[in-house]
């Protein structure tokens, strides 16, 4: 009778109370027998737990480095220097441009006799391109004519630069040229130097 009751005991400790083999990922259960089962299932609801965690850290990261690599294309960074280098041509050009522009030194007023063109110590030539700083307005000028005296300021305030209407204050004089801006008029005979005339605010707007 005892030694039934002792192989009963033996075949109930092998079947519940000995440990399961180590399982990947699980830890070992306890000796004991409370409490195995549900420590075991513990341990691998964890183990879940923690892989789901990692796969969507693993996910995180490789959209992190997608959207890095978007924004690091090479082709963002070659259109500044396209625009740079068609900027610097366009400079480049425009300063050429305005290089061909040449001024006159001294600016010379002169009579219907004297030629126009850029005026020079050598080259002693009348400025066709005239413009006064004070009204900001071009230069007329009209060959062989003269201004009549009565020309006043108000004259030519209202009726620059129509000649049709500029004409009727014009006396025709042969070897005379009539100078007018919106604010000053001048009629010339001989060739003068524009400097010695210091009530005009006339300069050499490049030729």
């Amino acid at each position: 009778m005892a030694k039934d009751l002792d192989e009963l005991l033996d075949e109930v400790e092998s079947k519940f109370c000995r440990p399961d083999p180590p399982r990947l990922g699980l830890v070992e259960r306890p000796r004991g027998c409370g409490g195995g089962i549900l420590s075991n299932d513990r341990n691998g609801a964890e183990a879940k737990e923690n892989l789901r965690s990692a796969e969507t850290f693993e996910r995180e990261d490789d959209l992190d480095s997608l959207i890095n690599e978007i924004f690091e294309e090479p082709t963002f960074d070659k259109k500044p220097f396209k625009l740079k280098s068609k900027s610097s041509g366009n400079t480049s050009v425009r300063a050429s441009i305005q290089g061909l522009g040449k001024s006159c030194s001294p600016v010379y007023l002169g009579g219907s006799t004297a030629p126009c063109g850029i005026g020079t110590n050598t080259s002693q030539r009348a400025c066709d391109h005239l413009r006064c700083i004070a009204c900001d307005f071009w230069v007329v000028s009209y060959d062989d004519h003269m201004w009549d005296k009565s020309c006043d300021y108000l004259f030519f305030r209202n009726n620059m630069p129509e000649f049709h209407k500029l004409r009727t204050k014009l006396v025709k004089k042969k070897g005379t040229r009539a100078y007018a801006c919106q604010c000053s008029w001048r009629t010339v005979e001989d060739l003068t130097d524009l400097q010695t005339d210091q009530q005009l605010r006339w300069v050499c707007g490049k030729h």
